[in-house]
C-alpha cells in the first residue's frame, strides 16, 4: 500500500539549519520542497534594487504599490538539481543569501500586507500534499493542520558560526560578532512582530541542534516522518 503524504512544517529560529534539513528530507522522501524564508529575502531585494529602504525603514505605501511587480518561484538548477529562488524571472538565490538582504529580511517580512501576500502564495504551492516547507510561521500560520511540524532552536553563537562557515564556503568574508549582532536583532525581530510572531506551534516537536551533526538531525527528523506517517495509517 502506497504511503499517505503528508504536510511537513519545520519553522524555528534564523540560522537553525531548517532549510538544509528540510530539503534533505524532501529528497529522501520524494516530497517538493518550499523555501518560504527565500520567498521573504527576495522581496527585500526587491525593495533593496529599488530604493524602497533606509535604515532599517521600510517605505510601505510604495512597497504595497509595488506588490503586483514581484513574482517568485522555484526551479530547480540544471546543473546541480537543487531548487533555486527567481524573482521575476531572475535567479538571485546566491544574492537573496547576503549579509545586504539578511540585515534587511526582518522589518520586511514584518510588513502585515507582505505576509498576507506571501502565505497566500505559499498555500497556493502547497494545496497538493507531499510537501516540506519550513520558515518562521509555516505551522501556526500557514499549514496550522500540518501532520508534522518541527520547531527548531540552537544558540546564537552556533548559530552565527554556521552562518559564518556557510559564506566562507561562498567565498565571502565575515565578522562573527557582526553576524551574532545580526541573528540577535532577527530574533527579536521575528518573536515581537505583529503579524505572525514567531512561536512554537502547540503541537510542534522541539528540536534543539546546537551539538548534533547534519547526519544525525537527518535521521532525527526521519524518524518523525516515519511516525507520522504511521499515524495516518
Amino acid at each position: 500500500m502506497d504511503k499517505p503524504r503528508i504536510t511537513i512544517a519545520i519553522d524555528g529560529f534564523s540560522s537553525c539549519g531548517k532549510s538544509t534539513m528540510a530539503k534533505a528530507l524532501a529528497r529522501r522522501i520524494g516530497y517538493i520542497y518550499i523555501d518560504s524564508g527565500a520567498m521573504y529575502r527576495a522581496v527585500t531585494l526587491y525593495c533593496l534594487d529599488h530604493n524602497l529602504i533606509d535604515g532599517d525603514t521600510v517605505d510601505t505605501e510604495a512597497l504595497r504599490s509595488h506588490m503586483d511587480d514581484i513574482h517568485i518561484d522555484f526551479r530547480p538548477d540544471p546543473a546541480t538539481g537543487k531548487t533555486h529562488t527567481f524573482l521575476n524571472n531572475r535567479d538571485v538565490e546566491q544574492e537573496i543569501r547576503s549579509m545586504r538582504v539578511s540585515d534587511k529580511v526582518s522589518p520586511v517580512s514584518a510588513i502585515p500586507f507582505v505576509r498576507t501576500a506571501m502565505v497566500a502564495a505559499q498555500q497556493k504551492m502547497g494545496e497538493r500534499k507531499g510537501i516540506v516547507m519550513d520558515g518562521r510561521d509555516i505551522g501556526t500560520t500557514v499549514f496550522p493542520r500540518a501532520e508534522l511540524k518541527i520547531f527548531v532552536t540552537a544558540s546564537a553563537e552556533t548559530r552565527a558560526q554556521r552562518r559564518v562557515d556557510e559564506l566562507k564556503d561562498k567565498g565571502v568574508a565575515v565578522d562573527f560578532d557582526e553576524v551574532v549582532a545580526n541573528i540577535n536583532k532577527r530574533d527579536h525581530i521575528d518573536q515581537t512582530r505583529k503579524e505572525s510572531p514567531l512561536r512554537r506551534a502547540d503541537d510542534a516537536i522541539l528540536l534543539d541542534n546546537s551539538h548534533m551533526t547534519i547526519d544525525e538531525q537527518d535521521a532525527w527528523l526521519l524518524a518523525r516522518y516515519n511516525e507520522a506517517i504511521a499515524r495516518q495509517q
